[in-house]
């Protein structure tokens, strides 16, 4: 797959806020490493600056584990370690100076957290990426999907076909037997970027479909979603339209994960192994793409 310009060439006199300043909402004291994989995936991915909006419970734990690259949000939290709802008002703050907003990796089912995340879906001004948990707390709810503000554009959201058939009340097997018009009926009807993850993965708005053909089995492991997500955000934040952000992001995290199984094998490779592969993936295609330029040169 071609990259586009924009991904591959940067200014001589660009500087990090030219590539995007990312808020991920995520973790809690159970899933913390979902957070750390987010983030890292979005700086290999090109991200200029990448803030992580935690639990303060985990804060220390996490600064331990994560790029050094990323600063922490360290935010109220619950009884049981998960995000409070206290911590709106500096959520809110902290987007201001964002262009991309994350919410979900790892934020678990606490009935209290799902509050904060449907407040915060339905107020945030900024474009918007909603995954896992995210997604779990607009169970029951789902309409609120069409209220999103999202900056001018389009939301995108990241559901596995059993994420996807919780919010539509099916079944994951009705899911899986008609992934291609499930997706896009209800990309048409939400008015959003939809990524059906799993075995040729589906991007559509409605109108425009993707279907990947990069990836693996060993990429069913835990955390593989998450990187997935840091991907889309930092393309997103580079300027990239919301489909387009997802198109290619899907592609070179299947790649990444077709580059570490050939290494730590399919059954060994985990999500952080993804994350490693990154630029790999993406100097393939560069390589790729700068000798179709050369064949086609040569023909004219």
């Amino acid at each position: 797959m071609r990259l586009p310009t924009q991904l591959l060439r940067r200014s001589r006199n660009a500087h990090k806020g030219d590539f995007g300043h990312i808020l991920i909402i995520a973790g809690s004291a159970r899933y913390s490493g979902a957070a750390v994989l987010s983030a890292g995936a979005a700086y290999r991915s090109g991200a200029g600056l990448v803030t992580l909006a935690i639990p303060r419970g985990i804060n220390n734990a996490v600064i331990k584990v994560k790029p050094l690259e990323v600063m922490t949000l360290p935010l109220p939290e619950t009884s049981v370690g998960t995000i409070s709802p206290a911590a709106y008002s500096r959520i809110c703050q902290a987007a201001l100076s964002c262009d991309v907003v994350v919410i979900g990796p790892g934020l678990s089912t606490q009935v209290a957290t799902k509050e904060l995340v449907k407040r915060l879906i339905a107020n945030l001004v900024k474009p918007l990426i909603i995954d896992a948990d995210g997604l779990n707390a607009l169970v029951g709810c789902v309409s609120q999907l069409k209220a999103i503000k999202s900056g001018g554009s389009r939301p995108i959201i990241t559901p596995h076909p059993a994420e996807l058939a919780r919010l539509i009340g099916l079944s994951a097997r009705q899911v899986q037997k008609n992934r291609k018009i499930i997706a896009q009926k209800f990309a048409i009807k939400y008015n959003i970027n939809l990524v059906l993850k799993g075995r040729g993965t589906i991007v559509t708005d409605g109108t425009r479909t993707y279907i990947n053909t990069t990836g693996n089995p060993g990429m069913a492991t835990a955390g593989s979603g998450d990187v997935l997500t840091g991907m889309i955000a930092a393309f997103l934040g580079q300027g990239l339209n919301p489909f387009a952000a997802a198109k290619y992001a899907v592609y070179l995290h299947g790649l990444s994960g077709d580059l570490a199984a050939k290494v730590k094998t399919q059954m060994g490779m985990i999500a952080s192994d993804i994350v490693q592969r990154i630029p790999d993936a993406i100097k393939k295609c560069t390589l790729r793409c700068r000798r179709s330029s050369v064949g086609r040169a040569s023909v004219l």
